[in-house]
């Protein structure tokens, strides 16, 4: 499965990826909103959980590769995770950092959100993150996302949780014409 935006290509990532994605998900700046960067086996680990959900649900993380150039620039997908103990779609992405603030993360979130509520039909999509992570609930915000909740968590010792309904999401294509 391809995704496309104007300027990126969403794909699905592949264990070849590995050399690509290491890089980017052990960057102590890149994951410093996370316990701590990625070390190579959990990196593997990431992308064969990302194969299984392939297999399971149909979507997960997808590599985001720039048209122009072809560079690897991260990943951006939905997947199934624990929010406040229920399993809900988020949608979530890593941009290498020295693509970071370019849009990138933006675009190819607002395309996974697209792909959520036309193609899958999924009723409301979320985002959440470390209650510091500026950066994740900005592109949240810009993508027509609205503050849910914060609450306690041991890993991100306070978690923000953003969503769209698709309704809502339809009713912003309307308006916006985005």
């Amino acid at each position: 499965m391809t995704l496309e935006t104007r300027r990126l290509i969403l794909r699905e990532l592949a264990r070849e990826d590995f050399d690509e994605l290491y890089p980017i998900l052990s960057d102590a700046e890149v994951m410093k909103h996370y316990p701590s960067p990625f070390s190579r086996e959990k990196v593997q680990r990431w992308i064969d959980w990302n194969l299984e959900n392939y297999a399971t649900y149909g979507f997960g993380l997808w590599a985001v590769i720039l048209k122009e150039t072809g560079e690897f620039l991260g990943d951006c997908g939905i997947t199934m995770q624990c929010i406040h103990g229920q399993m809900l779609p988020e949608i979530g992405y890593h941009i290498r950092k020295a693509q970071q603030r370019k849009g990138y993360a933006s675009e190819a979130a607002a395309k996974c959100m697209e792909y959520a509520f036309r193609e899958r039909k999924l009723p409301r999509v979320y985002s959440y993150m470390k209650y510091t992570n500026v950066g994740s609930y900005s592109v949240a915000l810009k993508n027509g996302m609205k503050f849910v909740e914060e609450y306690d968590d041991p890993v991100n010792t306070v978690t923000r949780v953003y969503s769209i309904s698709r309704e809502e999401w339809e009713e912003r294509m309307r308006t916006d014409g985005s």
